[in-house]
């Protein structure tokens, strides 16, 4: 069955879009905004929030775009070591091109972009030349000095007025950044702090989605939020912060909450005794809790992105991207909501695939792969590898012409384009493997369909697998992760390797 709409784009966009505006007027018109998440491309939101739009707090900005400006923040360190942002399969730096792009095809221009904990790394230097030479303006920020126990050093000239002013203009500045710990917070606070000696009373807020301060604690789409950040070590909690000051339980994450007693002082040391919050709740502009019309479907998508998370996680401990106690508290996470990885109703299929190609080869020693996709209708399709091609082109050529309403043993790719890109592959190329994988395939699929009606009418259902859920029995080949990006089906994996080799060309 199709899957329930469980959020009110519109009823988000009014409800936030006014919290913003109270806020400005509240801090003499000048806003410094930090964006907590991703404003575009918000896929987790979009996962555990059914109807979503991955891009609506840019449409938001669109709306307000008159009276704001946008500041890009990027930790030095995570161009050095090359940060991947895994939605996207880049680098955080690549990231924060990507996003001047995309904020300019928004018709949202960025004003500055702000290389944070710059101390010369080679890489952030390659990185502000690139972007001064393309006509972009940056700022270089270091270290604040006395954080985070020297209060009266850190608001001083030594420590943020150390830093440049950034130059803005208008009321609202959106202060936004690839991923956690790119330097946002101290960037608005050293904005504070400039305004403050240029006579400008200016405000400081937070822009939010999760955790949702108004649900509950152990809510679903909360605990979403922790299985999202296990590499963090983030947690939910009641904020008593706030409990204390208006006898309300809401609920925020560790750090918010653990950091607002210093935040707070060097907000009253900015400002000469004015304090803005009495607590991280009240810091945050986050009003997505009002937008959820169908709690029941919210929370059905959120039990399947914890199960989702365990799975990603797995397979980054067995590619030595995370340690035993990140995947430990991803299944403890997992095993608190009473998932397990058999509620993916894509991983069973997926795994009597696998077994099925084992069958078919008895005796070949190589891995055998299998893959499932879940269709809009609630349709499990299957696919295995095999000597031509890898599980996922299987599995997407059995998708289309399941969707296409076409016969399964039509073969939608001329003998003759395999062999040619087999003879590509072996005979010019020198790569050991023949067989297809999924960018591949869909280059041979549309070339085929030039002649072929089948793989033309093949094509024209790849649309309709955008958001499907898909399992494979093997972390994929870079080749098939990016025909999935691209497709952009929901994809989990077991943390099995599709080669023996440790090398994949």
């Amino acid at each position: 069955m199709p899957a329930k709409i469980g959020f009110d784009n519109e009823k988000y966009l009014a409800e936030q879009t006014a919290s913003i505006s109270e806020r400005v007027t509240r801090f003499n018109n000048k806003l410094y905004l930090e964006f907590g998440g991703k404003i575009l491309y918000d896929y987790h939101a979009a996962r555990v929030l059914p109807g979503f739009d991955p891009n609506v707090k840019m449409r938001l900005l669109q709306r307000i775009k008159d009276n704001a400006e946008v500041v890009l923040c990027i930790f030095a360190g995570d161009i050095e070591r090359k940060k991947m942002r895994g939605d996207f399969g880049i680098t955080y730096d690549s990231d924060a091109l990507k996003t001047i792009d995309d904020f300019k095809e928004w018709g949202i221009d960025i004003t500055a972009v702000v290389v944070t904990r710059f101390e010369n790394q080679p890489s952030a230097k390659i990185f502000k030349n690139k972007l001064e030479r393309r006509g972009i303006k940056v700022y270089t920020h270091y270290k604040t000095k006395g954080y985070p126990t020297d209060v009266d050093l850190i608001v001083s000239d030594e420590g943020y007025g150390a830093n440049e002013y950034i130059k803005t203009s208008k009321p609202i500045v959106v202060v936004t950044g690839p991923g956690p710990g790119s330097g946002k917070l101290a960037t608005c606070l050293g904005q504070l702090y400039h305004e403050y000696k240029r006579g400008v009373k200016a405000g400081y807020a937070k822009f939010e989605t999760f955790p949702i301060w108004n649900l509950p604690l152990t809510h679903k789409v909360n605990v979403a939020y922790e299985a999202a950040t296990v590499d963090l070590k983030d947690f939910n909690l009641i904020d008593h912060h706030h409990l204390e000051a208006y006898n309300e339980k809401t609920v925020n994450y560790n750090r918010d909450v653990e950091a607002f007693p210093l935040l707070r002082r060097i907000i009253e040391k900015i400002t000469g005794g004015e304090s803005f919050y009495k607590s991280p709740t009240d810091m945050g502009v986050n009003r997505a809790g009002f937008g959820v019309i169908d709690d029941d479907a919210v929370q059905r998508a959120a039990h399947q992105e914890i199960v989702r998370r365990y799975f990603r996680c797995a397979c980054e401990y067995v590619m030595g991207l995370a340690d035993k106690e990140t995947l430990d508290l991803a299944e403890l996470v997992m095993k608190n909501v009473g998932a397990k990885v058999e509620d993916r109703p894509v991983v069973l299929p997926a795994r009597e695939a696998s077994k099925k190609a084992q069958e078919k080869e008895k005796g070949n020693e190589g891995v055998f792969c299998g893959a499932a996709i879940e269709l809009k209708d609630g349709t499990i399709v299957t696919g295995e590898n095999s000597p031509l091609m890898h599980a996922s082109s299987a599995l997407i050529l059995n998708a289309v012409k399941r969707l296409a309403d076409l016969p399964k043993k039509i073969h939608l790719l001329p003998q003759n384009v395999i062999d040619s890109l087999a003879h590509l592959k072996k005979e010019v190329l020198n790569k050991k493997m023949i067989s297809l994988d999924l960018e591949e395939t869909l280059i041979a699929l549309s070339i085929s369909s030039t002649t072929n009606t089948a793989a033309q009418l093949a094509v024209e259902k790849l649309k309709e697998l955008k958001g499907c859920e898909v399992h494979l029995t093997h972390i994929p080949t870079p080749g098939d992760e990016a025909g999935l990006r691209k497709l952009g089906v929901n994809l989990t994996c077991d943390s099995d390797f599709s080669t023996k080799s440790l090398f994949i060309n």
